[in-house]
């Protein structure tokens, strides 16, 4: 199963993590992209005025910050 897929399937217990990291997102942003990585990087690009590598790679951090537990360091 890709990343893409996992997160998806997770998408409702970290919406509210989501919803914290990138204010600007509104609700209905949230619900519309269902966790799905194109959509919330449209919406990125939209409210924040970002490029679209930008957006991708605030994303990527995102996920990066949901899947690794806190106080754990991801570089060993």
């Amino acid at each position: 199963m890709a990343l893409d897929d996992v997160f998806e399937g997770r998408w409702k217990q970290v919406k509210g993590d989501a919803k914290r990291f990138w204010g600007n997102l509104t609700d209905d942003d949230l619900d519309h992209s269902e966790g799905n990585r194109d959509k919330l990087v449209g919406a990125l690009q939209e409210r924040y005025g970002w490029e679209k590598t930008r957006a991708e790679s605030d994303f990527d951090r995102f996920v990066d910050s949901v899947r690794t537990p806190a106080g754990t360091r991801t570089d060993r």
